[in-house]
């Protein structure tokens, strides 16, 4: 595992909940293993800052692990073709509005995964979006000048030659998962409040089932030998979900606020169901 003083590796993609701020946290839990298995892989900041032999990357976003496994395969074209979008021209609200509509009307996969990447960079406070139609709906970011991810992108297209990309729902992910695999799960976390619910990930969702099946599959796994860790915020609903699990919790700040001022640190917790050794 990297050590604690190394720097860490930052994802190509602006994500919000993200988890580059947590990845120390993160992997004191994480013991070592051969695969690392993250059925909610999102910009994939614990597969940078971790040093697995193999890794398995899941996500129900398809554009996501279309954009990976592109610049996995071809990263000089990709990233050339990208660049080429990050422009002054291109850094306005009638321009971001077309080029959102190009990539919704697309079904070309290369170019979806430039627009992915360029819609990320130049929307809103990196959210991912998609209404119920499947459309990304995130509106523009105003940023004086974008940020293009250079170097990210070529740590990230080293590195993932270790890894498997996959697009498919957590369960099967989970359920097919060799019994000496670690397996962290950051899924959609349970909202702070009734309001606090901002973004639609995918169309399917991510409801409080999901979230108490999620927790059932991460004792299955721990009964047959795999360690498995759950981020979600800490509330009374998730320590009840996760109460099979070793319980750790820390304060951290969040940024998906409006109001800059009103950022205030919440608690974050960690479930861990550590492998159970089979007789």
């Amino acid at each position: 595992m990297m050590a604690q003083s190394e720097r860490k590796s930052r994802a190509f993609l602006k994500w919000a909940g993200g988890k580059y701020k947590l990845v120390d946290e993160i992997k004191q839990h994480l013991p070592a293993a051969n695969l690392l298995i993250e059925p909610f892989v999102g910009a994939a900041s614990v597969f940078l800052n971790t040093d697995y032999k193999h890794y398995q990357l899941n996500d129900i976003n398809a554009d996501l692990i279309s954009l990976y496994n592109i610049v996995k395969a071809k990263p000089e074209q990709f990233i050339a073709d990208a660049n080429s979008t990050f422009c002054d021209s291109s850094n306005q609200r009638n321009s971001y509005l077309n080029i959102r509509q190009q990539f919704n009307q697309s079904q070309d996969q290369y170019e979806r995964a430039i627009l992915f990447l360029y819609l990320n960079r130049h929307g809103y406070n990196g959210l991912c979006r998609y209404n119920l139609s499947g459309k990304f709906n995130v509106p523009f970011g105003s940023y004086k000048k974008p940020y293009f991810p250079l170097a990210e992108l070529w740590f990230f297209a080293e590195k993932a030659q270790r890894a498997e990309f996959v697009c498919s729902g957590y369960q099967q992910i989970m359920q097919q998962a060799p019994t000496d695999a670690v397996i962290y799960c950051d899924p959609p976390y349970v909202p702070l409040s009734k309001t606090a619910s901002f973004t639609s990930y995918a169309r399917q969702g991510f409801n409080l089932d999901d979230q108490a099946a999620l927790a059932n599959q991460a004792e299955l796994l721990q009964q047959r030998g795999n360690t498995v860790v759950i981020s979600n915020h800490d509330t009374t609903l998730t320590r009840k979900i996760y109460h099979q699990a070793k319980l750790h919790s820390i304060q951290v700040g969040r940024s998906i606020s409006q109001n800059g001022a009103g950022r205030k640190k919440v608690a974050e917790l960690f479930a861990v169901y550590k492998g159970k050794k089979v007789k």
